[in-house]
């Protein structure tokens, strides 16, 4: 349940303002069909993440306890870091003429736009340093779901009221904390 809950929270806080979460607001604002594009949401992040969480399960095979510690707790630590650059995402008007329809536009977009996203790296970081790569995946996707169904949603009205820097903020707190975690660990063992 750890590994779940402390995914989901990770990814939800990160994905707030990511060039990600600005796609699912660019798609609703454009498409105005909200359930297809939570579907392929859905879809693009469970495909993503599960690969993500594969690699990351692979590598925390190949290092020590205490080594793997200290690798998620400085990548958790430079997450922190990275959380200030907020990500832009500009708008490319063949989204529209997309033959595929709403949800494989989605689908597609999202798969490659969190293509080495923080949400991601963290993905791989997360299932390096859990057993239960299940939970993992579910948590990290869920975390994504919790961030990206209210934007399309309610689109730019939810989108224009959030205090983002006090977002980044709190997120860069929550990697910080965490990479301290897995580091103190590390020197534990």
């Amino acid at each position: 349940m750890e590994a779940f809950l402390v995914s989901a929270g990770s990814v939800a806080i990160a994905e707030m303002g990511d060039r990600t979460q600005l796609l699912a607001l660019l798609l609703a604002a454009r498409f105005r069909r909200p359930w297809p594009i939570v579907a392929g949401i859905l879809c693009a992040t469970l495909a993503n993440h599960a690969v993500a969480g594969v690699v990351g399960v692979w590598f925390g095979r190949l290092l020590t306890p205490a080594l793997l510690d200290t690798v998620v707790g400085a990548s958790m630590l430079a997450m922190a870091l990275w959380t200030f650059i907020p990500d832009k995402f500009e708008e490319d008007d063949s989204l529209s003429r997309s033959p595929r329809g709403v949800f494989f536009s989605t689908l597609i977009c999202f798969f490659l736009a969190e293509i080495g996203d923080k949400t991601q790296i963290a993905t791989v970081a997360l299932a390096a340093a859990y057993s239960n790569l299940i939970a993992v995946v579910a948590g990290t996707t869920a975390g994504m779901m919790i961030a990206n169904v209210p934007v399309v949603f309610l689109g730019k009205a939810f989108a224009g009221r959030l205090p983002m820097k006090g977002i980044h903020l709190g997120a860069a707190v929550i990697f910080a904390g965490l990479g301290l975690v897995f580091l103190m660990r590390a020197l534990a063992r």
